[in-house]
């Protein structure tokens, strides 16, 4: 593991020219409360230039997003601004972006994929696939791909898995109910990282009062004792956050339950936000298929182990015992709200990025989904168990290929045959650490690619234990690169996002 790691740490996909509007924003508030001591960035969009994903309200400016990120942000900052003797002109913008990635997005998914290995190796899955899952999702998932990004997406769903492992600990008797202050504490920072986290808290709450309902031997009124308890030290552990989200509002948005979305400055971006809940409205079934099965941004194009999950969640809801109902049900219900989000907000928002992003969240939650069929293609033997383990390399390839890019313009075609692959043949490489220092050699950059390449194989041979499965597997991963390679048109569309994103690129290695 120790090459994924390196993959964590190593990788530094940004290009100041693009000026990462979700990114800065989040950036500039930490720089305006450190340099102003206040909530607007009026004064820090004047002396650091403007960024994008604002709200204005009375002609003071804030970011967009919601706030716990940004004010996560604020040591970071701090210190860099120390270390330059006060002066935040003299922050480097690389340096601070990367260490708030490194700190605030890569770090809290390294003990993430630790909880993941743990939970699914107590589920009964077979040796090795409770390593190889954790891997799969560790590189071929958003979870890659929101790490590398000074993103809510993947610390929204750091912090929700993180609650769900506490109550599944106390469910089971592992932890004591103090467990349930942490799965507050959880929750309402994943509100606080990210709105839509709102989705997977309710199911969260769903979770745990079935945990508890659906246990039999318990009298029935221990278990409304035990599930107003429980509720109550939850309720205690997410005030803090919650209030403190609240109090945000207040005081930049005039209400404690209006958000920035509301008073977005940029007049282009308002007709996402309006109509339904915050711009929920009612589904368009071409976002949800676009959402999912786009060659450019699709769930499953991009993951295509994750189509495993369908006959996964069947195989979970087979299980008798409380806790595989509880999971079934925490499962089945993240997988409606999350369909129902995406098929009812603009796709159109999710431009720019490495597949529908909003959908982070739900991913760890699938793992368990997929490792049961993966269990049952293992059990089936020969070319079966090689589907799998293709289904899994693939992934790796796919997401973690286009991950090493993560801006991806709306017009392309297909995010790896058309504009990952043409830039790192034109010698726009994947940006690393060695760039913050202006190194602009091909090596490390192609240490990355062949990482990626690496990692990929690895998942294929580990699974894969005949000549038959071997040759399964590698018919799979190459079906997989010609349905996407099929996909991209090369066309002008596809020519001018290469040559733009050329113009931008961090360090050429020319």
């Amino acid at each position: 593991m120790a090459l994924l790691l390196a993959l964590y740490v190593l990788a530094f996909p940004y290009h100041p020219g693009l000026r990462s509007p979700n990114e800065l924003a989040r950036l500039w508030q930490a720089r305006a409360w450190v340099d102003h001591g206040t909530l607007e960035m009026n004064g820090a969009l004047q002396d650091y230039g403007r960024v994008g994903d604002l709200s204005v309200k009375d002609g003071r400016y804030y970011s967009s997003k919601a706030p716990l990120l940004s004010l996560a942000a604020v040591p970071v900052y701090a210190a860099l601004e120390a270390l330059a003797g006060g002066d935040g002109h003299r922050v480097s913008e690389l340096w601070l972006v990367y260490l708030s990635r490194l700190l605030l997005t890569v770090a809290p998914t390294l003990p993430l994929l630790l909880l993941l290995h743990r939970f699914l190796a107590a589920q009964g899955l077979p040796w090795p696939l409770p390593l190889l899952l954790t891997a799969t999702y560790a590189l071929g998932t958003l979870a890659f791909s929101y790490s590398l990004l000074f993103m809510s997406h993947q610390a929204s769903a750091v912090l929700l898995f993180a609650g769900f492992y506490a109550l599944w600990q106390v469910g089971r008797g592992a932890w004591r109910e103090r467990g349930y202050l942490a799965a507050g504490a959880c929750a309402g920072a994943a509100l606080a990282a990210e709105y839509t986290g709102a989705l997977a808290v309710l199911a969260l709450v769903l979770y745990a009062a079935l945990q508890v309902l659906l246990r039999p031997e318990l009298p029935l009124r221990e278990r409304l004792v035990r599930l107003a308890r429980g509720g109550g030290l939850a309720l205690v552990g997410a005030l803090p956050f919650v209030l403190g989200l609240m109090a945000y509002h207040q005081a930049a948005f005039g209400h404690p339950l209006e958000s920035g979305y509301k008073h977005l400055a940029d007049a282009a971006y308002q007709p996402w936000h309006l109509g339904g809940f915050l711009g929920i409205r009612l589904p368009d079934p071409r976002a949800l298929e676009l959402s999912l099965f786009s060659p450019l941004r699709g769930l499953f194009a991009l993951s295509p182990v994750l189509l495993l999950a369908l006959p996964g969640l069947w195989l979970l809801g087979r299980r008798k015992d409380s806790e595989g109902r509880a999971l079934f049900w925490l499962t089945g219900v993240l997988c409606l709200g999350y369909a129902y989000f995406t098929a009812s907000f603009s796709y159109a928002s999710w431009g720019w990025t490495t597949g529908p992003r909003h959908l982070t969240g739900l991913v760890p939650f699938l793992m368990l989904p997929v490792g049961l069929a993966l269990a049952g293609l293992q059990r089936r033997g020969g070319p079966w168990a090689g589907v799998g383990a293709g289904l899994c390399a693939a992934s790796v390839l796919v997401t973690g290929l286009l991950t090493l890019v993560n801006y991806v313009p709306d017009d392309v075609s297909d995010g790896l045959f058309a504009l990952a692959l043409p830039l790192f043949r034109a010698g726009s490489l994947p940006p690393t650490v060695l760039s913050l220092f202006g190194v602009a050699s091909a090596l490390p950059g192609a240490l990355l690619v062949l990482g990626v390449v690496a990692m990929a194989a690895w998942a294929l041979l580990r699974l894969s234990r005949t000549p038959a499965a071997v040759a399964a597997g590698l018919a799979v991963v190459a079906a997989v690169l010609v349905l996407h390679a099929a996909s991209a048109r090369h066309d002008a569309a596809d020519a001018g996002a290469v040559r733009f994103l050329q113009s931008v690129w961090l360090v050429r290695a020319d």
